[in-house]
């Protein structure tokens, strides 16, 4: 003990040395504000704490800051980086217990520690059921409205543009394209699969698309939403706002918009009402998964949409990740009861059944000691810790693909009453056995967008109107 604090003193010694020799310190009092370069502070906290801290992109060059040595606390190094670097809008990222690295100020990013900081946090403010049901409903009226979607004008009679139906009678399976109006000339295009022969009362599933190359006119999405209809179920595929089809009004670069995550659950939302209304839909199966953005998606549409009774998340649970993209995190719901995650809004979804695919190569990797955990425990509350489920694939990255389509496919089965069998070959082996479509066959305007109504809303600005709010570029 004595050594380390001899330790200590010896190179706070050599500092002031130094510093008094540059004249570094003599230049600070109180008629210069005690004003010093950012990396001189840096280098003070690195001295006093033992660590490494890595300014890789030079974020700290030519920066001043006035009080800078003052904002250091002993014994408080996170607290001292945060006190020096959110002046510049600036963050510390954690290596290790021993490097950090500094970075531009990235919201929904965090690190590990800071995602099991606040489930202990949270875990703190319910231990009953009365307790969560209280702050679920906060959050949801919360999320409801960060979304704008109680502003959002409701169409009595939207249009509905259903392009002719493609039957793979060998498969088992039918396709058609649809743009529904779910707002006065704003159209959200996706494909249909529908069991063949379709039959009374089939199960709903929706599967919103992610940030995967190719949209939904990928092979992947093609193969899950194949599958689902095989197996019995109305399943529908849909763009991502400024994606796809979307670009004919709005181009990809409005994809980075606050009002991309809104559009992305109210399409969810409109999409799930008209295939409700379909005289061969079970109402009370209705299901919901996507991959990364798409997972982003089927948690809140879980979250704020009781009639969605199963829901698998893939690649994006996470207590310290919010969704890179504005379409995710654009709009402030994860500020929504003084700061909630990924994690909390999949707890959401209890007492309903829930499979969170996971991975080791991303945000993920955490989830099968942080996030679910937390989650089986929220769904303790009701004694059904059994309907919430962790499929962790250690050795995989972030993509839904095989081994996790196969995961999901037998819970989809379980708990809306689909057959399994129906994918399974003579050896009991999920097959994927699917007649994969062009990219032109998909398109619900057609490969010239010749069917795209001469109504369409082409303007972000009126968009923006629609809902009481300004764009601001």
């Amino acid at each position: 003990m004595k050594a380390s604090i001899l330790k200590y003193i010896n190179s706070l010694n050599v500092l002031m040395v130094v510093l008094l020799t540059t004249g570094i310190l003599s230049a600070q009092n109180s008629d210069t504000k005690f004003r010093a370069p950012i990396k001189q502070s840096i280098a003070k906290v690195e001295d006093i704490y033992g660590v490494k801290i890595l300014d890789q992109d030079n974020l700290l060059d030519g920066k001043y800051l006035n009080y800078a040595d003052w904002r250091i606390g002993k014994g408080q190094l996170e607290v001292s980086l945060t006190a020096l670097l959110s002046p510049f809008e600036l963050m510390y990222w954690k290596v290790s217990d021993t490097v950090y690295k500094i970075r531009k100020f990235d919201y929904p990013r965090r690190t590990p520690d800071v995602g099991a900081e606040r489930l202990n946090y949270l875990r703190g403010l319910y231990t009953n059921k009365d307790q969560w049901e209280a702050r679920k409903e906060t959050l949801k009226n919360c999320i409801i409205e960060a979304l704008w979607i109680n502003e959002v004008p409701r169409l009595s009679d939207p249009r509905v543009i259903l392009t002719d139906k493609r039957i793979y009678k060998k498969q088992g399976y039918s396709v058609e394209n649809i743009a529904l109006e779910v707002l006065p000339g704003v159209f959200t295009t996706g494909s249909i699969y529908k069991p063949y022969p379709l039959k009374a009362k089939q199960a709903i599933i929706l599967t919103p698309n992610g940030h995967f190359g190719g949209g939904r006119y990928r092979e992947s999405e093609q193969i899950r939403c194949a599958n689902l209809a095989k197996m019995g179920a109305v399943t529908v595929s849909y763009d991502l706002f400024g994606w796809g089809e979307s670009t004919l009004v709005f181009p990809s670069k409005l994809h980075k918009t606050s009002i991309a995550q809104t559009m992305q659950v109210l399409n969810g939302i409109r999409l799930l009402d008209y295939l409700l209304e379909l005289p061969y839909v079970d109402a009370e199966r209705v299901g919901i998964t996507g991959g990364s953005g798409g997972g982003s998606h089927s948690l809140f549409l879980t979250a704020i949409d009781n009639r969605i009774q199963v829901s698998v998340p893939v690649v994006m649970v996470s207590s310290y990740f919010s969704g890179g993209c504005p379409c995710e995190s654009g709009q402030p719901i994860h500020l929504c009861g003084n700061g909630t995650n990924n994690a909390e809004i999949a707890a959401m979804a209890a007492p309903r059944p829930q499979l969170i695919i996971s991975d080791g190569g991303d945000w993920t990797q955490h989830v099968p000691e942080l996030s679910f955990p937390f989650i089986q425990h929220v769904y303790g509350f009701y004694n059904h810790q059994d309907s919430v489920e962790n499929s962790h694939l250690s050795d995989e990255g972030h993509d839904y693909k095989t081994s996790k389509r196969k995961a999901m496919y037998p819970f989809m089965a379980k708990y809306l009453n689909l057959n399994l069998n129906a994918i399974k070959d003579s050896r009991g082996i999920i097959q994927e056995n699917i007649h994969v479509e062009t990219e032109n066959q998909m398109k619900a305007f057609g490969s010239n967008a010749e069917g795209l109504p001469k109504d369409a809303l082409t303007s972000i600005d009126k968009l923006y109107a629609l809902f009481g709010q300004t764009y601001k570029q």
